[in-house]
C-alpha cells in the first residue's frame, strides 16, 4: 500500500525533506498494519527492514543474560525501531510486537538508497536531523547526571528524619564524647563527695538506668539515620548506572546511523561524479 508523502512530513527523522524528496520516499516505502499482539519482527530475524510508527502502540523488548525481558522503549507517534539493523543488515536484537491495532510505515536499505541517489541533499537534511537528536541525548544525559541524590532524598525528608539526622551527627562527635564524659565524671563526684545529698549512692543504679534507656533510644535513631545514607549511596549508584546505560546506548545507536548514512552518501556521490574521459589510443 503506497504511502502519503504527508504523513512522512510527521515523522522527525524526515522533517527536513522537501515535497519532492518527501515524494521519492512516500513512492519508495510501503504502508504496514498489524493486528494486536502481532509480532513485526523477533529477535535473530533477518534485519533488512525498519519500520515508523504512525499510529497505535508497539513495545520493543530484548532479553537479558537471565532470559528475562527488558523493555527498551515504546515509540511515539513518528518514532521509528529497528532501524539500526536495518542499515547494519544484521539480525534484529530485539523483539518488536504491535500492542494494539497499528500502522507503520515500513522500509529497507533500497527505499533509503534511492532516495538518496534521486535526491542527495536529503542526506545532510537526514544527518541533521540524526545530530538534533544526539545532542538532545546529551542534554538528556548531562540533566541525568546533574541530578543530585541529596537533594532527591532531601525532597523527601520528614521532621523526624532531620531529627535522626541531628542526633546521629551529635551523638558521633568529639562535642558529644567529652560533654557526656564531663557529666559522667561531675555526677560520680557529686554522689561520692556530696555528704547528707547524696540521691544515688555507689554503685549508681540511677544512673546506670539513665545510660540504659539512653542507649535504648539512641540506638535506633542512628539506625535511621545510617538507612537514610544506605538509600543515598543506592540512589547516586542507580543514577551513575542510568545514565552510564543510557549514554552508551545512545551513542552507539547514532554513531552507527550516522556512520551508515555518511557512508551511503559517499557512494551515492561517487555514482553522481561525472567520469573522466579515457585518453585515446
Amino acid at each position: 500500500m503506497p504511502c502519503d508523502p504527508e504523513e512522512l512530513k510527521h515523522v522527525p527523522l524526515f522533517e527536513l525533506l522537501d515535497q519532492e524528496e518527501l515524494a521519492v520516499l512516500a513512492a519508495q516505502v510501503e504502508i504496514r498494519r498489524f493486528a494486536a499482539r502481532q509480532r513485526i519482527f523477533r529477535i535473530g530475524e533477518a534485519g533488512n527492514r525498519a519500520y515508523i510508527l504512525m499510529s497505535g502502540k508497539v513495545r520493543v523488548t530484548t532479553v537479558d543474560e537471565d532470559q528475562q525481558e527488558v523493555l527498551i522503549e515504546e515509540p511515539a507517534h513518528g518514532g521509528f525501531f529497528g532501524f539500526a539493523s536495518m542499515l547494519d543488515e544484521t539480525p534484529h536484537q530485539s523483539n518488536a510486537m504491535a500492542m494494539e491495532e497499528t500502522v507503520c510505515v515500513e522500509l529497507d536499505r533500497h527505499d533509503i538508497a534511492e532516495l538518496l541517489k534521486r535526491k542527495p541533499m536529503a542526506g545532510l537534511d537526514m544527518l541533521t536531523m540524526l545530530g538534533r537528536q544526539f545532542h538532545a541525548s546529551q542534554r538528556l544525559i548531562q540533566l541525568r547526571a546533574s541530578r543530585n541524590p541529596n537533594q532527591v532524598i532531601e525532597d523527601e525528608t520528614t521532621f523526624g528524619d532531620h531529627i535522626a539526622d541531628a542526633v546521629a551527627h551529635f551523638g558521633g562527635s568529639w562535642n558529644f564524647i567529652i560533654s557526656f564524659l564531663v557529666v559522667l565524671v561531675v555526677y560520680t563526684c557529686v554522689n561520692i563527695f556530696a555528704k547528707g545529698h547524696i540521691w544515688d549512692p555507689y554503685p549508681f543504679i540511677l544512673l546506670n538506668l539513665f545510660l540504659s534507656m539512653l542507649a535504648a533510644i539512641q540506638a535506633p535513631v542512628i539506625m535511621m539515620s545510617q538507612n537514610r545514607q544506605d538509600t543515598k549511596d543506592r540512589l547516586r549508584s542507580e543514577l551513575d548506572f542510568d545514565v552510564n546505560r543510557r549514554a552508551e546506548a545512545e551513542i552507539q545507536a547514532l554513531s552507527a546511523k550516522l556512520n551508515l548514512i555518511v557512508d551511503k552518501i559517499g557512494d551515492v556521490e561517487d555514482m553522481l561524479r561525472p567520469q573522466a574521459p579515457l585518453p585515446p589510443g
